[in-house]
């Protein structure tokens, strides 16, 4: 007897497309055709289609369905690998229904790293990007850090974020000097915060210029000014610290 390719594909539990995409990759021979030139599969072409789903539903990907039934003769070590394979997928999965969970938990959007769910809804646009720049340069110690410096907002967050792109030199450096007093509270508390780069896993380097690089496109002109005014107030700063320990 033989089958149709709709009649082979129902009888494997499978379809007809994936049938003619076995063919295609080579997994299941090309049957004979029949004189009006219909395919006809017989039950070898059953039972490798059967095998195919057999496999697939093991979690074999397609591409490594011939080298599994190729270790046939000896299957303990490919059971085994798969096996591994498998349980590194479910821890992977379980992670991700726990990150799930958070991010539900605090109504917080899926690109938000889940450590900063809590504080998500609490940030503009602009600090969630710089977030999303930031989660994948630095090391999980220093996010942990720069998680507690924004879950602790000063009253001049909203100011600096509000801040108008044409801002007047005096409104920047009244700003900055405003922002000066918090920025050293948190230096303070937190002396990691001022080398969040320093321990990336991709270097230094590499994670100091794309987190400025993120800056400078994500914050307006004035706010850069604001930036670099602090950086300077902070320097002064620490020269007069250093002149009075001396």
């Amino acid at each position: 007897m033989a089958w149709s390719t709709r009649q082979v594909a129902e009888l494997a539990g499978t379809t007809v497309k994936a049938v003619r995409y076995y063919h295609r990759i080579g997994l299941l021979d090309v049957p004979e055709r029949t004189a009006n030139g219909y395919k006809q599969y017989e039950v070898a072409h059953l039972v490798r289609l059967l095998r195919i789903r057999r496999l697939s539903d093991l979690g074999v990907p397609l591409s490594e369905v011939a080298a599994m039934e190729r270790a046939d003769e000896d299957p303990d070590e490919a059971i085994r690998a798969l096996d591994a394979e498998l349980a590194a997928t479910v821890d992977r999965l379980n992670r991700v229904r726990e990150e799930l969970a958070v991010l539900l938990r605090h109504r917080a959007p899926a690109h938000v790293p889940p450590a900063f769910a809590p504080v998500s809804g609490d940030l503009s646009d602009r600090q969630r990007s710089l977030l999303t720049v930031y989660s994948s340069v630095l090391s999980e110690e220093s996010l942990e850090e720069f998680r507690a410096l924004i879950s602790e907002p000063d009253d001049t967050e909203e100011e600096f974020e509000g801040l108008d792109p044409d801002a007047d030199d005096a409104a920047v450096d009244g700003l900055a000097a405003r922002m000066l007093p918090a920025v050293l509270r948190n230096r303070e508390r937190m002396p990691r915060s001022t080398a969040l780069a320093a321990d990336a896993p991709g270097g230094a380097r590499r994670a100091a210029d794309t987190m400025a690089e993120a800056m400078a496109q994500l914050y307006n002109p004035a706010q850069l000014r604001v930036l670099r005014r602090l950086s300077t107030l902070l320097a002064q700063e620490d020269s007069t610290t250093g002149e009075g320990s001396s």
